[in-house]
């Protein structure tokens, strides 16, 4: 019976994703790229996280026959094909050749190569370098390389969107790893651009960036975005619900989350986007960039780095109550102070709790702490 039940699993789950597949020449993908047949969405993935060395040592690569890992594309309604998976090496190949288009539009200046261990002879060659010059290839070299293949995995478009988001973060967890955000941009990308968009928005709101103040790595990684996703996520969640006392891993709930997003019809962006800026306009007009950092009760100073607990308290704190607030500008910022001098708070919240006991704590403490005055 067990077995069953499995095989039934299975078979769901199996026609949650229908796919084709078949071989393509580099020369194949490059008429699909200049005919705008394929579609790089540059929030699938970090477009161009590799660097000189990784992007030289894939052409090299192909150069010498080593067989290259499949490109997931999902085909549209349109009858494009948007990738999924493998836009770092077809935009490597794109910018090897000069073809490859940056967000404006515009050519990007072609990848020149360097020597590899294998290939010293590489260093300073260009693909439209002219014939019979230091640093040109053969014509049978030209052709070798467009004529290499590189197989091509459809994800159709009569596939489930579950099955789509699930096969994208699959994709997406080994090798050089995109960040859980990027992952759930991808999966916004991939059903409501609309909504990314929208986010990347509030992501320049200035307010918002003097209160969060994020290394160049993290912001790389798209945590700023992470931040406000948590914020609209948590902000009026509701502590007793089921899905908080089944809340067993932060990322995963998220991600379920931006599925919910992605496909809600009535999402109230403008009342949304009131809120997010309303709250870190006051948080920059109180403590500014010190909102989230620790504060150290001996010498009465903030100090530190971005504490990411500190945010779930008083961002959600102050964005749950947002228009019934009572408190003035310093009163909020004492509240802030007594919440670092409450030893039990940072003790239960602060102190290296895992999110998912961490996070209703944060919540009801930070509705405890502004709840508006009688």
């Amino acid at each position: 019976m067990s077995s069953q039940k499995l095989q039934k699993e299975i078979d769901k789950a199996r026609a949650e994703i229908k796919t084709d597949g078949y071989s393509m020449s580099i020369g194949e993908w490059l008429n699909l790229y200049k005919d705008n047949e394929v579609d790089f969405h540059p929030d699938f993935q970090r477009l161009f996280r590799w660097k000189k060395a990784q992007k030289v040592r894939f052409i090299e690569s192909i150069l010498l026959g080593i067989p290259i890992p499949p490109i997931f594309v999902a085909q549209r309604e349109d009858g494009k094909w948007e990738v999924v998976d493998g836009l770092q090496r077809l935009s490597t190949i794109f910018e090897f050749v000069g073809l490859l288009r940056d967000k404006d539009g515009k050519i990007k200046e072609p990848l020149v190569l360097g020597k590899t261990r294998y290939v010293p002879s590489l260093e300073g060659k260009k693909w439209d370098a002219p014939f019979d010059t230091p640093n040109s290839f053969s014509s049978a070299q030209r052709l070798s390389f467009k004529r290499a293949r590189i197989d091509v995995s459809i994800i159709q478009k009569e596939s489930g969107k579950e099955g789509k988001y699930e096969l994208f973060q699959r994709l997406n967890t080994g090798g050089l790893m995109l960040s859980a955000q990027e992952i759930r941009n991808g999966i916004l990308a991939l059903h409501n651009s609309k909504m990314l968009a929208w986010l990347k928005v509030l992501a320049e709101d200035s307010n918002f960036v003097k209160c969060v103040p994020i290394s160049k790595q993290k912001e790389v990684e798209q945590y700023g975005l992470e931040l406000i996703f948590r914020f609209l996520v948590f902000r009026n969640q509701n502590l007793e619900a089921e899905e908080m006392r089944k809340f067993l891993d932060l990322e995963d709930f998220l991600t379920e989350k931006t599925i919910a997003f992605a496909e809600t019809t009535d999402f109230d962006y403008p009342e949304e986007e009131r809120i997010f800026r309303h709250t870190f306009k006051l948080l920059a007009n109180t403590t500014g960039k010190d909102s989230f950092k620790r504060y150290d009760l001996k010498r009465k100073v903030f100090k530190g780095g971005f504490v990411v607990a500190a945010f779930e308290v008083i961002a959600l704190g102050i964005g749950y109550y947002h228009d019934r607030l009572s408190h003035s500008n310093e009163e909020i910022a004492e509240i802030i102070k007594e919440f670092w001098q409450n030893e039990q708070n940072v003790k239960s919240v602060v102190s290296g709790i895992p999110a998912p006991t961490r996070i209703p704590l944060a919540l009801k403490t930070g509705r405890e702490l502004f709840r508006p005055k009688a």
